[in-house]
């Protein structure tokens, strides 16, 4: 009987006869549940959806059947308690596993530090076997079914992902979801000619349909690697290459591709790990006459695979890594048909790019402005805050909320690249222009926190600009994640170019190696950054079923965040400028906070107030909310 004539159910089920009777009886419930929406999202697809579904769910039931019994023991708390990441008691951290601490058994071994600072997810940086140098920092992947041999083995991770679980904390990897290395199994047998995988890329005999689709298309690199094709004379054709020349785009409207990436997620949930950073993941579907990012397909296959793994292993989450503009970000946590059913994670990139903006003007008239346009997020989802990460700031100031707010748009990026690499007079930034763009004029900026923020050159505010960013994004909700070293006040790393492959991609001079025993807390950065953990996880206003609510500014150097929990109204007051500000009593009314009966939950003692308004130092934060 073919599996076209018979229930998907029927199909699965043949995968899990030798399981005992409840196992089963778990797999087909969760199937009754999740089976309509992976339909819904495959049908718009592909011509044949319902073989498509059927081949899905076999790879589902197998890595069910598969899947050990402490991940379905863990599989089950999740169920019980799916805001885990929501929670304020949670918070991230990023790092490179060899740059952290050499290996997957060192990283093993540093779990108590990490414990001890609060963390509760842990990504670590590309580590699934890259093609040799040049890799693009680890996103070009030769194999997705094992690990850097100079981190450890598949094994290691297994062992890595158990410690973890042990402390409570959850590990992220990153999944490359556009492209892979020319060197990956797929590409090397499109090489040598098999039809099936040259299927799996998207590969052109001339140059007529590359030159329509660049037409349209933006440069990524244009210094690394300019253009989006790239000729192969082993495959004699063109090739789809967004990235790089060696970084070939696959093929989603191919569902062999859809199948085969759902078993690299299946494997890697076997193998411990919980969420999953879905790298790169507006570029993956094509459509001529378009830029090719944030097409409404994207969202259909996300809400299939977010569907598979809630059937065959529902402890892992989704990360969406969509560095796009406000008005296509919420789609990636899910709009319309695919609300809730899409990732349940975000990089809020936009609140990276005004707390740097906001520190250079010592005004928060715009950043307030830009985070207004952006709607609030479902209420089962999470954005990811960060004061920086692994990569360049971009600076994704749109030119209608420059304008809104009496600003040129392109006048003031150019300021903010100048400030921060230090050109601009009186900047007490040292950053590094990255990857400049002569046609538009667009330069990016790499630098660490604290060299960003003037702590390279000794300036006397820089501890407190690196506190207040921090504070930002604890108290913005969502799950905050420190980069490493952020929490130390590690500076550029001066020799940044003294590895080979690093040499022309400055990025790496914001990934210095964490020192190990960590240094003395001279700064008292490391003391600020604890202290707001702490206040962090005993704050339930900032559980992120709660949206915040950006306020217009009172005072124009003073951001402001309301949070209306049903516990009662919290207002975060940040002062972005190095001279003291205040914030009216009217906005406490305004927001529902009685002045008489507040306290700022990160000092634990009433705020300052003077002629009608709380008084913030320099630089300062509160959080203010009702005594209880």
């Amino acid at each position: 009987m073919s599996s076209r004539s018979r229930s998907p159910l029927d199909v699965s089920l043949d995968v899990l006869a030798e399981l005992p009777p409840l196992r089963r009886e778990v797999f087909e419930a969760r199937l009754a549940r999740w089976l309509p929406d992976l339909r819904e999202a495959v049908e718009p697809l592909y011509d044949d959806a319902e073989t498509v579904v059927c081949r899905l769910l076999s790879l589902a039931a197998s890595a069910y059947a598969a899947r050990e019994d402490e991940l379905h023991r863990l599989d089950l708390r999740r169920s019980l308690e799916p805001d885990w990441f929501q929670r304020p008691d949670v918070i991230g951290y990023a790092a490179y596993a060899d740059r952290f601490a050499g290996t997957l058994a060192g990283v093993a071994e540093r779990t108590d530090y990490l414990k001890e600072l609060g963390v509760g997810y842990l990504h670590l940086m590309p580590l699934l076997l890259p093609r040799p140098n040049p890799n693009d920092g680890g996103y070009a992947v030769q194999d997705y079914h094992s690990v850097r041999p100079d981190l450890g083995t598949m094994e290691d991770l297994r062992k890595l992902t158990r410690r973890l679980r042990e402390e409570g904390i959850s590990l992220c990897l990153d999944l490359v979801l556009n492209h892979v290395a020319r060197e990956h199994e797929w590409a090397r047998r499109a090489r040598a000619g098999e039809q099936r995988y040259r299927d799996y890329f998207l590969v052109f005999p001339g140059l007529e349909m590359p030159d329509a689709y660049e037409r349209t298309l933006p440069e990524v690199f244009p210094h690394f690697s300019p253009g989006n094709f790239t000729w192969d004379d082993e495959l004699e054709g063109w090739v789809w290459t967004t990235f790089n020349d060696y970084q070939w785009d696959v093929n989603w409207a191919n569902p062999d591709v859809l199948c085969e990436y759902a078993d690299i997620i299946f494997d890697l949930a076997n193998h411990g790990v919980e969420v999953l950073r879905l790298d790169a993941i507006a570029f993956i579907w094509k459509r001529l006459g378009t830029s090719c990012q944030n097409q409404p397909e994207v969202h259909d296959l996300t809400q299939a695979l977010h569907a598979l793994t809630r059937i065959a292993c529902p402890a892992m989450v989704f990360k969406a890594e969509a560095i796009v503009g406000p008005q296509d970000l919420l789609a990636y946590l899910g709009e319309g048909r695919h609300h809730g059913k899409v990732s349940d994670l975000a990089y809020h990139n936009s609140l990276m790019v005004q707390i740097w903006s906001m520190l250079a003007s010592q005004d928060a008239v715009l950043g307030s402005r830009a985070l207004q346009e952006l709607p609030p997020p479902p209420s089962t989802t999470s954005w990811i805050t960060y004061a920086r990460c692994h990569d360049d700031i971009g600076w994704a100031v749109s030119d209608e909320d420059a304008s809104a707010v009496g600003l040129d748009g392109s006048a003031h990026r150019r300021f903010l690249s100048d400030f921060y690499s230090g050109e601009f007079p009186g900047s007490w930034a040292r950053g590094l222009v990255f990857q400049e763009n002569e046609a538009t004029g667009d330069r990016r900026i790499s630098g660490s926190l604290a060299s960003l923020a003037g702590l390279e050159i000794g300036d006397p505010d820089a501890v407190r600009r690196i506190l207040l960013a921090h504070a930002i994004i604890f108290g913005f909700g969502g799950l905050p994640v420190i980069w490493m070293g952020d929490e130390l006040g590690l500076l550029n790393d001066p020799e940044w170019d003294s590895v080979p492959e690093h040499a022309e991609d400055n990025r790496w001079a914001h990934r210095p190696r964490m020192p190990w025993p960590v240094p003395a807390d001279t700064h008292r950065i490391q003391r600020g950054v604890r202290a707001l953990v702490r206040a962090r996880s005993t704050l339930p206003h900032l559980h992120a079923s709660v949206s915040a609510e950006v306020l217009g500014p009172r005072d124009p150097s003073v951001f402001l965040v309301a949070r209306r929990h049903p516990l009662g109204p919290m207002l975060g007051a940040y002062n972005m400028k190095a001279e003291p500000r205040h914030v009216p009593l009217e906005v406490l009314h305004t927001v529902g906070l009685d002045p008489a009966r507040v306290v700022d939950h990160l000092t634990g003692s009433a705020p300052v107030v003077r002629d009608d308004a709380v008084q913030l130092p320099p630089y300062a934060a509160a959080w203010l909310v009702e005594r209880s």
